[in-house]
């Protein structure tokens, strides 16, 4: 079976295990994983990745998100979106006095860098367990703000009290904590009652496949719809290997810079190699400091 990257449409109301483990079945393969969760009550964007494509999930983990997002505004939940338990309810006179243009100027404050707290209702770990578990015991942990991005916020509908936004952001960041943010700031209280995942890093909504519509396919056409290796990572320079660099990367042989024609510049100074019909076999990192190029991940056995 080929290894590489399914883009498949979440429904609402199921895990993303669950999403990974039917994902699996209907494939029947022998490894499967994610490059990102969704929360159980979102739909969206879920990038499965099958056998040898978990060993790329990282390359993707960090990668620049989009989201369609329903903010509820007068009333804040515990957990900070529509599954929690309601913890305050703005007064009638203070949502009468709410005007869409400080709702737009308030929200368009949001863009720009800077340091987000999780919610305590997340996935994040404390001491090995998920602070949503640790949260339902009535042990709410806080964890330090971190630095994230709002790349941009755009209004698609205001129609109160709820508020339809598309948020361009950087990796890490919680739509959630948003909300509750701006109900902070809007002094009405807030939370998250939908949300859409339309991009991950360089996969679109619009490509991906419903989970119920890949389930009735054959495991041909199933199988048609795995992304490769190389092909999901094209935002990687590539460097197709003559015979010999291929034969030492097979047997982890040391790669000198001397080897390559050209050696791709990156930011990050990785690059994919491949064989002349694009199979990813390596994923290749320049040292500055040495003669030898450091192997990030081998594919090819």
């Amino acid at each position: 079976m080929k290894s590489g990257i399914i883009a498949i449409h979440k429904p609402c109301g199921i895990s993303s295990a669950r999403v990974v483990a039917r994902v699996k079945k209907a494939l029947g393969a022998k490894k499967v994983g994610h490059t990102g969760t969704l929360d159980p009550f979102a739909s969206g964007l879920m990038l499965c990745a099958i056998n040898k494509g978990t060993r790329i999930s990282g390359f993707f983990l960090g990668g620049k998100k989009r989201y369609l997002a329903r903010i509820c505004l007068g009333i804040e939940t515990d957990t900070y979106d529509l599954t929690g338990k309601t913890v305050f309810c703005a007064p009638k006179a203070v949502m009468d006095d709410l005007k869409n243009q400080d709702i737009v100027e308030t929200i368009k404050s949001f863009v720009g860098i800077q340091d987000q707290r999780p919610p305590a209702f997340s996935a994040l770990k404390h001491k090995g367990q998920p602070l949503y578990k640790l949260a339902r015991q009535g042990i709410k942990i806080q964890k330090p703000p971190r630095q994230i991005e709002f790349f941009d916020i755009s209004i698609n509908q205001i129609e109160l009290p709820n508020v339809d936004i598309d948020v361009f952001c950087s990796s890490g960041t919680y739509i959630r904590s948003l909300a509750f943010d701006l109900g902070q700031k809007l002094g009405c209280g807030a939370h998250l009652s939908k949300l859409c995942r339309t991009q991950s890093s360089n996969f679109l909504l619009e490509n991906a496949i419903e989970l119920e519509a890949f389930e009735s396919l054959d495991k041909t056409l199933a199988e048609q719809r795995i992304l490769s290796l190389s092909n999901c990572l094209e935002f990687l320079p590539k460097v197709v290997a003559s015979k010999s660099i291929a034969q030492k990367i097979k047997f982890g042989q040391k790669l000198l810079k001397k080897e390559f024609e050209v050696t791709p510049k990156t930011k990050s100074g990785l690059f994919r190699v491949t064989d002349d019909e694009n199979d990813l076999l390596a994923i290749l990192q320049l040292n500055e400091n040495s003669p030898e190029y450091i192997y990030s991940c081998v594919f090819s056995s």
